[in-house]
């Protein structure tokens, strides 16, 4: 084989490897996006509250305003044989104060099933001035047959609402959940033993 087929030979080698790095390194990189794009919109829906998806606070505002707002509360199933509900309807509440409710959920099935509540607050646009301090939401909850329990919500509204122009004059926000099951997690392997053989069941 002459020199410059040789180098032909070697040149190409090197060009697969190159295009197969490459495209290794593509794909890996698609599925870490693919991976980060929920906590990264989910993210991005907190911090904007696009979608009336609303903020989380450490502590209150500090900042009390005269003027009310009513907040009303709506409870949804979806796949779930739970009763599901607020306690109450509604409060109508000083802007900037804090406030505490609580949703009741009692599983009317013969089986313990798991339940994670996803939420909104409509208009949607309310979403970036209301404040959760304690929620259930995006918490597995696990309620055995004919069990119940209360699930506090502590929240209060931003005193910045009332400065959004497209909010001007809002007087009520509903606060919505919904409760979808969870699929229960298989077990990764059983061992059963017969004997001296030991077999492990995918």
């Amino acid at each position: 084989m002459t020199n410059a087929m040789q180098d032909n030979t070697s040149a190409n080698r090197r060009s697969n490897v190159v295009i197969a790095v490459a495209c290794v390194g593509f794909f890996a990189g698609m599925v870490g996006m693919a991976y980060a794009s929920v906590p990264l919109y989910r993210l991005f829906c907190q911090v904007t509250g696009y979608g009336g998806t609303t903020q989380v606070a450490d502590a209150p505002t500090g900042v009390v305003l005269d003027r009310d707002i009513t907040v009303r509360f709506d409870a949804n199933t979806s796949g779930i044989g739970w009763e599901f509900r607020p306690l109450q309807r509604s409060v109508t509440i000083p802007i900037g104060e804090t406030t505490q409710i609580a949703y009741m959920a009692r599983n009317m099935t013969s089986q313990t099933v798991t339940g994670t509540a996803t939420f909104n607050v409509t208009p949607q646009a309310a979403g970036a001035y209301f404040n959760k301090m304690e929620c259930f939401c995006f918490t597995e909850q696990t309620l055995a047959p004919g069990e119940e329990m209360e699930m506090p919500v502590v929240f209060f509204v931003d005193p910045d609402i009332v400065d959004s122009e497209e909010l001007e004059g809002i007087s009520a926000i509903t606060l919505s959940y919904t409760f979808f099951p969870v699929d229960e997690p298989k077990p990764v392997a059983q061992t059963v033993t017969d004997a001296d053989v030991t077999q492990t069941i995918q």
